[in-house]
């Protein structure tokens, strides 16, 4: 029931109507079985369309991780108490420091005499907010755009962006796909009820439109990772459920690209899963340079809405009995 008063019904209606336009079915009846799987597996209007629920049966239904499913899993594994440790930049990267591969200053603990030793010999950065998610704040810094180091540190202060990082150069095989973002691995861990971590699943998330993040809500796309091979197994998509198996911008291939270092990847993954066993449950961004895989960051609210996207599943089979493999929920 929770999950129907928190619908936004303005976007149910439109995507009612969207649904309708695809597959031409009655829109009362499409609206009534939204609302139904909402009440019954707690789906909301976005897993609905994402996942073309109208192709799926209740017994595949069932096998679904909803938003609402996602939540518990969430509230049974992660802490509230130990959020900050993903949540704030500043308090990952002091964590994870030996796992960045890269130097960061935190311009609220920095004088601009600071800044401008850490500025020595780098042209470009990238700077953050603290606490911003899905890429958003992130900008690429260039000295050059300015007219002193001072300047520089002025506009980030100003503008919130006190954690400043140097670029990450990622694997020519990476940036090969799409060059002009660090195109970063989500690497999903899930720490089982034994104690033991694992592998949830695993994802590339790309660039597109020239822009500097990879994020699917900032224009980005993702394609699935086979856990055993490292392989990019199947197409890429977007947020408008456009699907590419070459990018639409650079025409190279995605599908059959493999992950250099994959087994490295995970290997750090699971490592640093233990160091946080207060949150079982975490999706990790991991950058592939080319002598190593580094951590970008961590989320204790993995999203779920690339789990289960059609050409994925063909078999209609979500991703919940994998879980339970691991959790009782």
């Amino acid at each position: 029931m929770r999950c129907i008063k928190s619908m936004n019904f303005k976007n149910l209606f439109a995507t009612v109507n969207e649904i309708h336009g695809i597959t031409g079915k009655n829109r009362p009846f499409l609206f009534c079985d939204v609302v139904w799987c909402g009440l019954r597996y707690g789906a909301g209007y976005r897993d609905y369309r994402l996942n073309e629920w109208w192709t799926l049966n209740g017994k595949q239904r069932k096998t679904y991780v909803t938003r609402g499913i996602n939540n518990s899993i969430i509230k049974k594994c992660n802490d509230p108490a130990y959020y900050h440790l993903l949540n704030n930049k500043i308090d990952f990267n002091r964590l994870f420091g030996e796992y960045l591969g890269r130097r960061w200053i935190y311009l609220k603990e920095a004088t601009e005499s600071d800044f401008e030793k850490f500025m020595s010999g780098l042209e470009t950065v990238v700077a953050k907010p603290t606490d911003e998610a899905c890429g958003r704040g992130v900008e690429k810094i260039n000295r050059s755009d300015y007219e002193s180091v001072g300047a520089m540190y002025k506009h980030l202060t100003e503008t919130g962006r006190f954690l400043v990082e140097e670029c990450i150069v990622q694997h020519p095989v990476i940036s090969g796909i799409y060059p002009y973002s660090v195109n970063t691995l989500r690497i999903v861990s899930l720490t089982s009820d034994d104690g033991t971590p694992n592998i949830l699943y695993a994802f590339i998330r790309i660039g597109n439109g020239g822009r500097v993040v990879d994020n699917i809500n900032a224009g980005g796309m993702a394609a699935p990772i086979d856990l055993d091979t490292g392989v990019i197994n199947n197409v890429a998509f977007d947020k408008d459920s456009r699907y590419y198996d070459t990018h639409p911008q650079t025409g190279s291939p995605i599908v059959g690209v493999k992950i250099p270092m994959w087994d490295e990847a995970k290997e750090l993954v699971l490592k640093a899963a233990k160091m946080i066993p207060q949150l079982r449950y975490v999706g990790w961004d991991v950058a592939i340079t080319p002598d190593k895989p580094v951590f970008v960051e961590g989320n204790q609210h993995p999203g779920h809405d690339i789990l289960q996207m059609p050409p994925h599943v063909p078999d209609k089979i979500g991703m919940l009995p994998r879980i339970k493999q691991f959790i009782d929920i």
